[in-house]
């Protein structure tokens, strides 16, 4: 007889955890005959990383499922719009080397006819400012949605950035509050398992055995549940390993910058994202090419602060697990692998993670055909990021032994290789990504390739049909740069209007 999935035990909290958390609880069904309860234990002596302060557009979705307000998640978060990521000195070390890889897509269109149509009408102009109002946009640090639209809608696709931090208590709240999710403040000291492997319970220093069907291990580098399942180490592909971040303060009315920042170094590059309160800052590089004290010198020089605040020190290892889900465990966040920050691709990872999750919720008897497909699902996706942030730096031009590593073709994924073969003579096409649900969409690599400096494809021997009209494009910008909000004064409306209500809470 088959028995439903219903005792669900988190290990770890941070992000990932509480993401998983109100997913699974909202997601629940109230009235099941044997309904599903999540545990959540979070060890009280492990602080989490809480790094990660960029999302994709995917965190709508999300937010919206789970049952958070926008302007509930933006001001407890310290939150604030993205509109993509803007790149400095990628493809060369000229102070005007400058790109924007937006979240909005370019007008639909056959590619052919997109490229041909941009470089017939505005070659001289940047790829994206001409298929895509967003990166004007972005520039004059406008939201990309007016007050009055409903939650979670835009005039263009945009994703947040955060203070993760803030982030996990605000998930954490409404997981125990809203949502029924029990939470255990607790340090694992042993895992119970079955003579198959299977997870039986968790043991924990003041609760003694958690008990549960499936096992969540949010537990992040530690990997408490499946540290013994083989790591993949990218690091002969991507060379980054560490990292020094600060936090910077802000003025009170200062513009808040609508894009991450990436700005390239000689051996590495540096995020910069804006929040209402602070910039975070963050220089990422590879210990192979750089020393720590040059890293810190070019986050100094960067920041402009003499003296800077004593920035956080962080290793890692870009990589990830030969499996993700084995057993009745599964591996969400950091415990299922890491890559360097470019792309902002960790909570994602998370989100997409339990999308499959709750898609195909198991039961006994389909666990083992779920989880292969879970496998072979997430390999396909870690390794499209993999080669998606190895075409950064392989597009490049600047000079350096780090730089020209990275153009080694032995240190370039085979696929990647063969795409950018084709993609000298037609634009990266549809059928490139097979996939439904892509990491990345082919309009993405026409942003990076186009940005960075990629020559466009002559015409073939084949009759091309009409051209889009890029015109209807330029008028929209300048509608959309009248009438959009800055990003300040969007937050400020949303606290004013707001505060009426803080205030009742203390009467």
């Amino acid at each position: 007889m088959d028995t439903a999935i219903t005792k669900i035990v988190i290990v770890g909290g941070g992000t990932a955890g509480w993401l998983a958390a109100c997913r699974i609880a909202a997601a629940a069904h109230p009235a099941a005959a044997d309904p599903i309860t999540v545990t959540l234990v979070e060890s009280p002596d492990v602080p989490t990383i809480g790094v990660g302060e960029g999302t994709w557009p995917t965190m709508r979705a999300t937010l919206e499922r789970i049952g958070i307000g926008e302007a509930e998640f933006l001001l407890a978060c310290d939150a604030s719009f993205k509109h993509g990521s803007r790149f400095r000195g990628w493809a060369s070390d000229a102070s005007d080397d400058v790109y924007f890889h937006p979240f909005t897509p370019p007008v639909e269109a056959d590619a052919r006819g997109l490229v041909a149509a941009w470089q017939a009408d505005a070659a001289n102009a940047p790829f994206a400012d001409v298929v895509t109002p967003q990166p004007q946009v972005a520039r004059q640090c406008l939201a990309p949605r007016q007050r009055t639209m409903p939650d979670f809608a835009g005039a263009l696709n945009y994703g947040y950035h955060l203070d993760a931090g803030k982030l996990a208590a605000l998930l954490m709240r409404h997981a125990t509050e809203r949502l029924g999710v029990r939470h255990l403040r607790d340090h694992v000291t042993g895992v119970d398992r079955a003579e198959t492997g299977d997870v039986i319970a968790v043991r924990t220093r003041d609760n003694g055995a958690v008990g549960g069907d499936l096992f969540l291990d949010c537990s992040g580098h530690a990997a408490l549940l499946v540290g013994e399942v083989p790591f993949i180490d990218r690091g002969d592909v991507l060379f980054n390993d560490r990292a020094l971040a600060v936090q910077v303060p802000v003025a009170p009315d200062s513009p808040i910058a609508a894009q991450t920042d990436a700005t390239a170094h000689a051996a590495g590059w540096i995020w910069d994202i804006g929040l209402p309160t602070r910039r975070g800052v963050g220089c990422v590089y590879s210990s192979a090419h750089m020393s720590d004290d040059e890293a810190l010198a070019a986050l100094t020089a960067y920041v402009g602060t003499p003296e800077l605040v004593e920035p956080r020190r962080l290793r890692f290892r870009s990589g990830h697990r030969a499996q993700f889900w084995t057993g009745n465990c599964l591996a969400i966040g950091l415990s299922a692998g890491f890559l360097e920050p470019l792309e902002a691709s960790a909570i994602v990872t998370v989100e997409l993670s339990l999308d499959a999750l709750l898609d195909d919720w198991p039961t006994r008897a389909t666990m083992p055909l779920v989880a292969a497909r879970f496998n072979t699902l997430f390999r396909y996706r870690w390794d499209r990021i993999v080669e998606f942030l190895k075409l950064h730096y392989v597009l490049s031009r600047r000079e350096g032994r780090y730089w020209q590593d990275h153009r080694d073709p032995a240190s370039i994924p085979p696929r990647l290789a063969e795409l950018l073969a084709l993609w000298q003579h037609r634009p990266p096409l549809r059928a490139d990504l097979p996939m439904v649900d892509e990491m990345f969409p082919a309009a993405s690599y026409h942003y990076i390739l186009y940005g960075m400096g990629a020559s466009p494809p002559a015409t073939g021997p084949l009759r091309a049909g009409a051209l889009p009209s890029l015109a209807p494009i330029a008028q929209r910008t300048r509608s959309m740069v009248a009438a959009l909000p800055p990003i300040r004064a969007y937050l400020d409306a949303c606290r004013a209007a707001r505060q009426p209500i803080a205030m009742e809470q203390f009467s």
